[in-house]
């Protein structure tokens, strides 16, 4: 069975956008406009800011919409903490999408207090206030694989995070969203900068949402489709996955890697390549993939999943 990335099949064109911000509406020290402003200039066509939504703060959902401009959108959403994680820290749930008026928790600050919701019932009340959801940076926040499994209702793995690569190099979720992929979650991956302007932190990571407009209703919806792929610098531009190999056209790369369950893994390396064949002979039993294509200067794109246990 032939299988299409829907990304790469669905109407429209990729916009990219960035989707985990903060501004002096928490702790980022940059004005929400001049944050709106400079993914503007830096030629991204959308933003979501997404400050911290506790109490200290007033639990801000930004108004971006007066930084709206032909051709540059924004999408209102926030940063949701509860908890406690089982390290005993705050869950950080990245929710886009959030209507102005969704209801704060009892998250009054950065600390623990009773009465707070979990992590995973302040995920489903976003979504089911109509946000795309995702969990943030799992390495940063000491993730466990149980804690993830409790949310069960988020979108998306944040599984590159800029802010914490720059910051204290840890900016990965594969690890936890590749054991989920294992366990038959179907997510999406994210790729984001969390800027806040204060270290270079930011224009590191992005996704590349397919839209028929760019507009906050359309890319939403394709965000909850898993209509994007996320990158670093490298365009990927179709992904077929047959039954025994991928083919994979994007720009120049020098790498291009399959990944599946376990260990299950293929690479095809080379100089310039934009239309590039991996076997699958080593993934065969793997119920999922994905792909990874590496430029030059090392940057990275990475597909959405690809379940091959769903037809």
């Amino acid at each position: 069975m032939t299988q299409h990335l829907p990304a790469f099949t669905a109407p429209g064109r990729f916009w990219r956008g960035n989707l985990h911000t903060h501004s002096t509406r928490s702790d980022g020290i940059l004005q929400p406009e001049e944050v709106c402003r400079r993914y503007r200039a830096e030629g991204y066509d959308f933003l979501a800011l997404t400050d911290h939504f506790v109490g200290q703060y007033g639990y801000p959902i930004v108004d971006t919409v007066p930084f709206r401009t032909p051709g540059f959108t924004t999408i209102l959403g926030a940063e949701l903490h509860s908890g406690p994680m089982q390290n005993g820290e705050l869950w950080h749930i990245l929710a886009v999408g959030l209507p102005a008026d969704f209801a704060p928790g009892n998250a009054l600050d950065f600390g623990v207090h009773p009465g707070m919701e979990t992590g995973p019932e302040i995920a489903a009340r976003a979504v089911a206030a109509g946000a795309f959801v995702a969990i943030a940076h799992p390495q940063w926040s000491g993730l466990t694989l149980a804690d993830a499994r409790s949310v069960t209702a988020a979108h998306a793995v944040e599984v590159y995070n800029h802010g914490c690569a720059a910051g204290c190099d840890r900016p990965d979720g594969f690890a936890i969203a590749d054991l989920l992929l294992t366990e038959g979650r179907s997510l999406s991956l994210i790729a984001t900068d969390d800027a806040h302007f204060s270290e270079p932190d930011h224009f590191g990571g992005w996704v590349m949402v397919k839209a028929t407009e760019n507009t906050p209703e359309a890319l939403l919806a394709s965000l909850k489709a898993g209509l994007f792929y996320s990158s670093q610098g490298p365009e990927l531009r179709d992904v077929t996955v047959l039954p025994d190999r991928v083919i994979v056209e994007s720009s120049a790369v020098a790498s291009v890697i399959v990944q599946g369950a376990g260990t299950a893994a293929k690479g095809v390396h080379g100089a310039s390549m934009t239309r590039t064949e991996v076997p699958l002979n080593r993934l065969a039993q793997s119920p999922w993939l994905r792909i990874t294509v590496i430029d030059a200067a090392g940057r990275r794109a990475w597909s959405n999943p690809v379940r091959r246990d769903q037809g």
